[in-house]
């Protein structure tokens, strides 16, 4: 069938909906996700916090509105939105409401707002362009997105456990290695639209998990306090 004048393919500037509607809805959810997290993490049981705290929760967020995003700008724009005003939330929870010092707050605050408007919508882009293709590219990029659900340690940690090789007293967090192992399996099995890109993709996470876990260190190095 013949495309009609003008129709640009999807992905191209005129081919976006207006994205008003679609944008706010990312930043409503992001609020109450952002105060539903920093009130989890205050008085919550240890592994409700842990789900509030540790990146797999939102890298399945993120993930998901990539991927249900009509559009490329949809997917960057909608992640940045959700991010940013969760991040502003939760910090702002803590200090308004539970009376956590100020300026410490301000300066993780602004560095996860810099990653909102960075790493976030890329991530979301990413994944989105990736679940719709074929190849081992695509199943790179799954594969590197579910590792960082499972960077945390904490999967490890359980491994240590059972050979005995955990040191002594080291807290364990079995709730949220299982949240993790799920993300993983759920962004590099279920997200692809093709079975030999998710066959890849899921070969690929463990050694994935690995550089993953890396590069959360070098990140936590870089972020204050």
């Amino acid at each position: 069938m013949r495309r009609s004048r003008g129709a640009p393919l999807d992905g191209g500037p005129a081919a976006d909906p207006d994205h008003g509607p679609l944008d706010g809805g990312a930043a409503a959810l992001g609020a109450v996700v952002g105060v539903a997290a920093k009130v989890a993490d205050a008085v919550g049981p240890g592994w409700l916090a842990d789900l509030g705290s540790y990146p797999a929760a939102w890298v399945l967020a993120v993930a998901l509105l990539g991927v249900r995003a009509p559009s490329t700008r949809a997917a960057g724009v909608g992640a940045a939105a959700f991010f940013a005003v969760m991040s502003v939330a939760y910090y702002a929870w803590a200090v308004v409401v539970l009376g956590f010092g100020l300026r410490a707050n301000a300066v993780l605050l602004a560095a996860w707002l810099v990653l909102s408007v960075t790493a976030v919508p890329l991530f979301a882009v990413a994944v989105r362009w990736a679940a719709t293709r074929r190849g081992a590219l695509p199943a790179v990029l799954l594969a590197g997105a579910g590792a960082l659900a499972v960077a945390d340690g904490t999967v490890a940690q359980l491994w240590l456990a059972a050979v005995g090789e955990l040191p002594a007293g080291t807290p364990l967090h079995p709730v949220q290695a299982v949240a993790g192992v799920l993300v993983a399996l759920v962004v590099a099995g279920a997200l692809p639209r093709h079975g030999r890109t998710r066959a890849v993709a899921l070969v690929l996470l463990v050694p994935a998990a690995w550089v993953a876990a890396a590069g959360l260190q070098v990140l936590a190095g870089l972020l204050p306090g």
